[in-house]
Formats: C-alpha cells, structure tokens, sequence
C-alpha cells in the first residue's frame, strides 16, 4: 500500500459517462421484490445517473452481472471509477473484473469525496 499523501483532484472528464462515481445508499425498507438498497453510479461530466435496485444478499459476481447490463451496455466501458473503499469495490474479483476491461479504480478518502 502507498504511504498517504497530499489529496489529488480529480481530472475533469472531457467525455459523458468516461469516469464515474458509485456508491450504496443501504438500510432501506426491503421492497415487495426485496431490494433493500440502491447502487447509485454516476457520470462525473453530467451528474446524470443510475439507480439501480439491489439487495444486500447479492455477490461481487452479481454486481459485475449489473453493472454490464445497467451500465456498460447503455454508456461503454468507463476509462476510471472512483468509489469509497467498501468491500465490494476492493474485493479480488472486482479489481480483477475492471482491470480486465481496462477501467481504473480509484478510492476516495474517508471524509473527503
């Protein structure tokens, strides 16, 4: 792991849906389908985005499922994600999964997004 440092800005994308953010908003009422909370991904050029319905049962393997369906299919293959440093953004599988498609994963710092 790198020694911490000064915090860096992030570029300002110069293309929809190239870099985006994600993040859970957990601890909802579960649904009648049983979706207990929401993956938000978003575009970092024009704050448009995704709420996509989840259920905190579902697997690293489910994420990449959704993520080429709600996301990759209708924009592409983002060139960077930032996300805070939840489980399911650091796991093995995910690193992997992103790196296999050429995305660059980028971890924000706690109290500073």
């Amino acid at each position: 792991q790198k020694p911490a440092g000064m915090l860096q800005p992030l570029e300002i994308p110069t293309w929809k849906w190239e870099h985006i953010t994600m993040d859970f908003v957990s601890g909802l009422p579960r649904t009648r389908k049983g979706y207990d909370s929401v993956w938000v991904v978003v575009d970092r050029l024009t704050k448009s985005a995704h709420f996509i319905p989840m259920k905190t049962t579902y697997k690293t393997p489910k994420y990449a499922e959704l993520f080429l369906e709600q996301i990759v299919r209708l924009h592409g293959v983002p060139l960077s994600i930032v996300s805070d440093r939840d489980s399911r953004f650091t796991s093995r599988f995910w690193k992997s999964f992103q790196g296999a498609m050429g995305t660059r994963l980028k971890m924000s710092t706690s109290h500073h997004p």
